[in-house]
């Protein structure tokens, strides 16, 4: 009776502590992703995609909690509510990581892609994986790979094929109000003329500005196409999103479950440069029908000098040349 009465005293104590335990065990890794894209941008479908694979792969391991519109966070607070451990991934570009990783910066200069298929072999092959990492030890947050968000190409008001630098000479070509935009613009061989993006259709109307340059999809829905007569695409800025995560929560997951957001981060890739860049396909032909003329320019002309015009300024002093080797390498 009294064995007996000990195996019920010592049961009473482990069986809720092995519950507990199990409980523990059973409770999902939660990720709280958090972005200012509203949900019809294709990269917040990305994120969508990115929770539904990494929950349906991980069996309900990891719980992936979604902020869009920046209901969260302000843009200029996601990395350091990410880097914080507020949220868990975001969203970002290389030109929010700047600031504690200057070499960075290179990422964000004219033609240091050539082309979509520049970027993405880039950034999501091996010289991104080594970009990201560093960024990760410099900084506590770990970008993950890079999504297409589309790239800028020369709208303007004359029917003019630019071919080259050349051919911009004298042309006063609308540039976002920064230094980095006008610095941009004048190393395209234009005259940089800043004027708000609210009021740049009645500048091209007026023909205050001889062009504008933006991604087609922006040309598109500002109209602009109304105004103008050619397009001429130069591809001097290819653009990306990249989905970060804090290093902290990275370090602890185990290895199956950073595989399983590594699938996650895949999928939205595939799904968000496949929206983007069947987009940009289509509206080639829009614009064409909408009467616009479409030129290709010399590429390699407009790289060399642009990436010319960066290399000898100021921008350039902390670039790490060995991977601005490295990438532009890649691209040939």
């Amino acid at each position: 009776m009294k064995k007996a009465l000990i195996v019920l005293l010592l049961a009473a104590l482990v069986v809720p502590a092995l519950v507990a335990q199990a409980s523990t065990e059973a409770k999902p890794v939660e990720l709280v992703y958090t972005m200012t894209a509203v949900p019809t941008d294709a990269h917040a479908g990305a994120m969508m995609v990115f929770k539904e694979t990494v929950e349906r792969l991980s069996g309900g391991q990891i719980k992936v909690l979604t902020y869009d519109s920046a209901s969260l966070f302000k843009q200029e607070q996601e990395v350091s509510a990410v880097v914080s451990g507020q949220a868990d991934i975001t969203a970002t570009a290389a030109s929010w990581l700047t600031d504690k990783s200057p070499w960075v910066s290179m990422f964000t200069a004219g033609y240091i892609f050539k082309s979509y298929e520049h970027m993405t072999s880039v950034l999501n092959g091996p010289i991104g994986a080594e970009v990201f990492d560093r960024i990760a030890k410099e900084q506590g947050i770990r970008p993950l790979g890079a999504e297409y968000l589309g790239t800028r190409q020369l709208n303007l008001v004359a029917d003019k094929w630019v071919k080259t630098p050349a051919d911009l000479r004298g042309v006063n070509l609308r540039m976002p109000n920064s230094d980095s935009w006008i610095f941009l613009g004048r190393a395209l061989g234009a005259n940089p003329t800043p004027i708000s993006f609210s009021e740049l259709y009645m500048a091209l109307q007026t023909r205050t500005v001889d062009g504008q340059d933006n991604p087609l999809p922006s040309t598109k829905n500002a109209k602009f196409y109304e105004v103008t007569k050619s397009i001429t695409l130069t591809n001097h800025l290819v653009d990306s999103v990249w989905p970060a995560i804090n290093e902290k929560k990275w370090q602890s997951l185990t290895a199956q479950q950073q595989g399983w957001v590594m699938e996650g981060v895949k999928a939205g890739i595939a799904y968000c440069d496949g929206v983007n860049l069947k987009a940009e396909a289509e509206l080639v032909q829009f614009f064409k029908d909408a009467g616009l003329k479409v030129y290709e320019a010399d590429l390699d002309a407009f790289a060399d000098h642009v990436l010319a015009q960066y290399l000898a300024s100021p921008y350039a002093k902390s670039w790490d040349k060995d991977m601005f080797d490295k990438v532009t390498a890649a691209g040939k």
